[in-house]
């Protein structure tokens, strides 16, 4: 019989095997974590980014000053605009790496009314 708080010979070290095994997955499920949460919040700054442009572009701004809103807001960021009947569309693009190994490509688009205020 087993008393309590003695251990067994062959169960020295598997404490320290568990938490060898355990340390490296909730790091992982950490960096996953914060990555998730970083491209979350780079997709939202990039759409409220093209919104902006487009708003832009439909009060007659240049192109230029309108994706300078894009890239200023989000680095990196490429933008384009296309006209769609009385619409003005702007598409951005961006890329986020997490670490060395893994890139997310992002894209967020948004329209205005061509000549409103």
């Amino acid at each position: 019989m087993r008393s309590r708080g003695r251990r067994m010979p062959d169960e020295h070290g598997s404490v320290a095997a568990e938490l060898a095994v355990a340390v490296p997955a909730v790091l992982l499920v950490l960096m996953l974590g914060v990555g998730a949460l970083s491209a979350a919040a780079r997709q939202v700054a990039l759409q409220d980014a093209t919104a902006d442009a487009a708003r832009l572009l439909g009060r007659g701004e240049s192109e230029g000053r309108a994706f300078g809103a894009v890239s200023g807001a989000v680095d990196g960021a490429a933008a384009a605009s296309e006209q769609r009947g009385d619409l003005i569309c702007v598409t951005a693009t961006a890329a986020l790496a997490i670490g060395r190994v893994v890139s997310v490509p992002l894209r967020a688009s948004s329209c205005a009314l061509s000549g409103g205020l």
